[in-house]
């Protein structure tokens, strides 16, 4: 049990530092309206996460054999991430004092940040894909014990979460240099990391089966082992 502890920990740091779109929209979330603000958005994140893995461990082969035949999911994902980032990219900034009540008011409707990082995570079938691998070379090294398996991930989430709380600290010490030009540039910035992000999930939809097949994914995590 506490060599599965020891494993899920650098496991869980190195998940907090994957690139993706979750990653910066935090890193905004935290610069722009306040730490508490950013763990409202994380939770939401961690729940899709524990989703993703609950659905994982569950239907892991057959759910991969779902998804590498049913390429329209990834497109699907893909259009709203880079809808999503398009409307950030060319909403058009309020005044200076619009701007700063507007902060004010969203930093306390945690609820609405939650959903905002449920979904964002949720409709990333790249992350699903990614617990799916994880899953299915872990498991066997943990006998397929159910109490190893929960040890495990809760330790492997809970150290990713911990990370994450880090993460917010530092960025939040930038908030005191921000002007409302540079927030509209983040804004904007932010916008065109989704969207990129966005335009590879409606690639890889695209791309022939035997070109983008999940299972690759996964022979590709067991040979790096």
């Amino acid at each position: 049990m506490i060599e599965d502890i020891q494993a899920a920990i650098p496991l869980g740091f190195f998940l907090s530092f994957m690139i993706g779109p979750v990653f910066f929209v935090l890193l905004e979330t935290s610069v722009i309206k306040g730490f508490r603000a950013a763990i409202a958005f994380d939770l939401g994140v961690i729940i899709a996460d524990i989703l993703f893995i609950a659905l994982a461990y569950f239907s892991s082969f057959q759910l991969l054999e779902n998804l590498s035949n049913q390429p329209g999911l990834y497109v699907f994902g893909g259009t709203i991430l880079a809808v999503y980032g398009l409307i950030i990219f060319f909403k058009k900034a309020k005044n200076t004092t619009e701007s700063k009540q507007e902060i004010v008011i969203k930093r306390t409707n945690y609820y609405k940040l939650f959903l905002k990082g449920f979904f964002l995570n949720f409709i990333n079938i790249g992350v699903l894909v990614f617990w799916l691998g994880v899953i299915i070379v872990v498991s066997p090294n943990l006998d397929n014990d159910v109490n190893r398996f929960l040890t495990f991930f809760g330790t492997m989430v809970g150290a990713y979460f911990v990370t994450d709380i880090f993460k917010i600290l530092l960025a939040k010490q930038l908030k005191s240099k921000l002007t409302p030009e540079i927030i509209v540039k983040i804004k904007k910035l932010l916008g065109l990391i989704l969207v990129v992000c966005g335009i590879i999930l409606i690639t890889k939809g695209f791309l022939p089966k035997d070109q983008f097949d999940p299972k690759d994914i996964i022979q590709g995590i067991e040979h790096r082992r």
